[in-house]
């Protein structure tokens, strides 16, 4: 291991508590309400009747209906989670009670010695530990240690922070490098990432040791997983396994270059090791991430913010492989990649990571659930034609053709993991120094935040994403000099400033892409930014075979897609002019409120195709067969809600 001591060179931010983010209104409060309203309470449903929920009286049976699966600790953990979330904001009595109820049964549930899982209780307690590489159970620990330290939070009561310490005090026997200890770490990365944060709760020092020591004991010689299939009777690396990619275990990670394997596990695991990162104050781990995420931004990432683009072991695959029709990019994976872009963001100071936390936000994960908060998207495409769905192979459009979400699915990890995003979302728009607040995100909200010795209260009034105005209102408690970093925003090509009617300059004031305003700030001060958003066509590098010859529509953080109740079928078919840009306008009405972008694009007539398969082909200025027809395009994030049919994001262009 390296030395705790190791210096580096990382500028730490500290993000405001949930509990001092107010959202007011505009497009994140409707999108909590629903989250609140609905979403919960029907995964709470959900959960009570898949069984997910009584499994935990430990009274299941061979033969028994509901068999407990290995991951279903984390699906309740992770509402359990949104939920406190939920509370944090927005307190709910009976809400609290449905928490306190499951949080009764897990308690009761834990066995003398401090374990606590389901699967391995009731129906294959003989093989506690002894399949790190798929059972999941340190990944559902992790999961119910993020939930006890959200509910503490949220709510004060310890009952489940209680449980899970003395969880992870067990595993702190079970695994290390000491005689008679598992040399070994899960399959799915997620516990390293939460034992930091219960010893950021508890102040507890073993609890980072643990998480270091998994994150150092992944990837190295001889192979734990060859070890672990042996110990078995199983002949390792001979048995179907998945490769050690992966698990993101093929390498150390300070060795690891490319974002390889399993797309969730990954950003998990980089979530994790970023945080560690920063509690040990160790360069190498926080240049490793550094790698990792410049290879997967500009090689591996779908312009929503969708990584994974196989479900093939949902994994990354090689450069530019970026499929649209059969892209992957589980809801999960972009949640995943918004905790670590979050944890790189604090720890550099440097915009670019919020900007990628920004995409992923307005369009890779809120597209993984409908308008009304009840049905959900596993996969997310960026191309549908139904009929062609209804003939493929991915996994999770064999039930459902790809352009109707589902009430749940058996591995339902996606569905309480948006819930905890939205819920948890106030947490991400703010950031305190010592001589500096930082606004990292825009929406009608209001914060407050501690500023050298005082409390510094800001208030955004907008309606962004649609609108370009921000007014953010600045309250000190007296009169003090510090600065007010706003991130310009890496899809904005001019901005405005003013403080108090004063247009300000901000090329000067650019630091990591932010805004940064320095000056003595009285009660009442009040900037106006203005960021333009005309419409934009967007390109993709080269080698990215899908894409070649086609351009994206994108208006401010938001992707555009073309749906078929609204431009008619053969969406493919159809060519964007990039000398005569789409015009946005705003429909209240229609998707709950939306910007909708309306142009002119050209289609075949299909004239003289009759009885023909092919025929000769004739220069674009010699063509006949081709209309100009109106098109419409809606947030990418909104396609689904309406009559199925086709969609698609890449348009051709002319």
């Amino acid at each position: 291991m390296s030395t705790i001591n190791e210096a580096v060179n990382i500028r730490k931010i500290t993000p405001v508590p949930l509990k001092r983010v107010s959202i007011d209104g505009g497009f994140w409060l409707q999108q909590q309400e629903t989250n609140r309203n609905i979403t919960l309470q029907i995964q709470y449903e959900q959960c009570l009747l898949t069984g997910r929920l009584n499994a935990w009286k430990l009274d299941w049976k061979q033969g028994d209906a509901n068999q407990p699966h290995r991951f279903w600790d984390s699906d309740i953990a992770k509402w359990i989670e949104a939920a406190a979330y939920s509370l944090t904001t927005h307190p709910d009595d009976e809400l609290e009670r449905q928490v306190d109820d499951a949080i009764d049964l897990i308690a009761a549930a834990q066995q003398e010695d401090g374990y606590l899982n389901i699967f391995y209780t009731v129906v294959e307690p003989h093989n506690r530990w002894k399949d790190l590489k798929d059972g999941h159970e340190l990944y559902c620990a992790g999961h119910l240690m993020e939930a006890a330290v959200a509910y503490f939070e949220a709510t004060g009561k310890r009952l489940l922070l209680d449980v899970m310490c003395r969880y992870a005090d067990y595993i702190d026997m079970v695994f290390g490098p000491g005689e008679g200890q598992i040399r070994g770490y899960d399959g799915h990365p997620e516990i390293e990432l939460a034992l930091v944060k219960l010893y950021r709760t508890t102040g507890e020092q073993r609890y980072l040791e643990l998480c270091h020591f998994f994150v150092d004991e992944r990837g190295q010689q001889p192979h734990f997983f060859d070890q672990e299939a042996a110990s078995r009777g199983k002949q390792p690396s001979r048995t179907g396994y998945a490769p050690y990619d992966h698990y993101q275990a093929h390498l150390p990670i300070r060795e690891q270059r490319t974002v390889e394997g399993h797309s969730v596990r990954a950003v998990y695991l980089y979530s994790g090791v970023a945080d560690l990162a920063a509690e040990i104050k160790d360069s190498s781990l926080y240049e490793a991430c550094e790698q990792l995420w410049n290879h997967m931004v500009e090689k591996r990432m779908y312009i929503t913010g969708g990584i994974g683009s196989t479900d093939h072991y949902e994994r990354f695959t090689y450069d530019y492989d970026l499929p649209n029709d059969t892209a992957y990019a589980e809801t999960c994976a972009s949640i995943g990649l918004i905790f670590w872009a979050h944890r790189m963001a604090l720890q550099s100071g440097d915009s670019r990571y919020m900007d990628e936390l920004e995409r992923a936000l307005y369009n890779g994960t809120i597209s993984g659930v409908s308008q009304n908060g009840s049905r959900f998207f596993y996969a997310n495409h960026l191309e549908v034609l139904p009929a062609a769905h209804h003939f493929n192979t991915l996994k999770f459009n064999k039930t459902a053709v790809a352009e109707q979400r589902q009430e749940w699915f058996g591995c339902s990890c996606c569905p309480p993991n948006i819930a905890r995003l939205i819920a948890s979302l106030g947490q991400y728009m703010y950031a305190e120094g010592n001589d500096e607040a930082i606004v990292h995100l825009y929406g009608e909200s209001r914060a407050s935040l501690n500023i050298g010795s005082q409390h510094v209260e800001i208030q955004q009034q907008t309606n962004y994403p649609w609108d370009e105005t921000v007014s953010i209102q600045v309250s000190p408690e007296r009169a003090a000099e510090f600065s007010i970093s706003l991130r310009l925003p890496g899809w904005c090509r001019k901005a405005l400033v003013k403080v108090n009617g004063q247009s300000i300059d901000c090329i000067p004031l650019m630091h990591k892409g932010y805004i940064r305003l320095t000056r003595t700030w009285s009660p009442d001060d009040r900037i106006e930014l203005i960021l333009q958003m005309p419409v934009e066509a967007v390109e993709a590098h080269p080698e990215v075979r899908a894409n070649a010859g086609r351009i994206a529509l994108q208006r401010g953080p938001i992707v555009y897609c073309l749906e078929e109740t609204d431009n008619s079928t053969n969406l493919r078919d159809m060519t964007v002019s990039l000398d005569e840009m789409p015009q946005a306008r705003h429909e209240a009405s229609l998707l709950s409120g939306i910007t909708i972008l309306e142009g002119t694009a050209s289609r075949s007539t299909l004239q003289n195709w009759e009885g023909k398969l092919y025929q000769r082909a004739v220069a674009a200025q010699d063509d006949e067969a081709k209309e100009l027809v109106t098109f419409r395009a809606v947030p990418y994030y909104a396609w689904g809600n309406r009559t199925p049919g086709e969609m698609l994001v890449w348009v051709g262009k002319k």
